[in-house]
């Protein structure tokens, strides 16, 4: 017997969303982004758009996205997520298109191709994950590592003569015309969950409305790259990171 033949359906208090497939993700423990597929595939189900709604994912962490939720995906090269985007949304206006994209993919090798879609207004939702690194290839820099930070390619922290300034995206994206949304978030503790929710399904939601670019941004934790357990990271990130990457909304239109 299993325990959903015990628990009455009214009963329930929460369940698996059932676009989340049964595969083992491969994140780390204490990784931002299994808490952000769920949260995305949560949104999809609620809005019951799931044949209607196309997520590209490019290289990164994030690459194997396509195995975790139950949608259609296209895959783009490096940092090229924006530009395969746009042409799915305009391919197919009635679609709920979406990236999911890390720091180092979008902020560094794809800046240029999220400027342009946000400057564009292309109807689609982007998905920033903003962990200060380069989580797959070995923990490099990335465009938003914090002045002082350690990492593989700043063994002595980042110096801002030899290495420039962290770089905000979601401010830069927000005098965009294109955009209608801009916000930043977390998901380090169940309140941020839920803020961090709402303001992906409404930016789902402005794809419905044919409102423009909707730019969600999540500032997230890295432990394996921070070289600290999950609890260490989320401290970190508060204490650091909130400070240069503030949360909440930047434009609501």
């Amino acid at each position: 017997m299993d325990i959903k033949d015990i628990v009455k359906p009214e009963n329930l208090v929460y369940k698996k969303t059932s676009l989340l497939t049964d595969n083992v993700m491969h994140y780390c423990p204490g990784c931002t982004h299994g808490v952000v597929h769920k949260l995305v595939a949560e949104v999809i189900e609620e809005l019951e758009i799931q044949d209607k709604t196309i997520g590209v994912s490019p290289v990164g962490c994030s690459v194997f996205a396509y195995n975790y939720i139950d949608i259609d995906w296209a895959e783009a090269a490096h940092g090229r997520a924006p530009a395969v985007a746009t042409a799915i949304s305009r391919l197919h206006p009635e679609k709920y298109v979406f990236t999911y994209q890390g720091d180092g993919d979008l902020a560094s090798i794809g800046c240029a191709e999220i400027m342009h879609a946000c400057n564009r207004g292309d109807n689609i939702v982007v998905i920033f994950i903003n962990n200060a690194i380069y989580g797959m290839t070995g923990g490099q820099m990335a465009p938003t590592t914090l002045i002082g930070q350690v990492t593989a390619t700043t063994p002595y922290g980042r110096d801002v003569k030899l290495n420039g300034f962290p770089m905000k995206l979601t401010e830069l994206i927000a005098q965009l015309d294109g955009t209608c949304y801009v916000t930043r978030q977390s998901a380090d503790t169940p309140g941020a969950v839920r803020k961090a929710k709402n303001a992906i399904k409404k930016a789902f939601q402005n794809t419905r409305l044919g409102k423009g670019s909707s730019f969600v941004e999540v500032v997230a934790t890295c432990n394996s790259g921070w070289k600290v357990s999950p609890v260490e990271a989320n401290n970190w990130m508060r204490e650091h990171m909130f400070k240069k990457y503030p949360l909440g909304d930047i434009k609501d239109i």
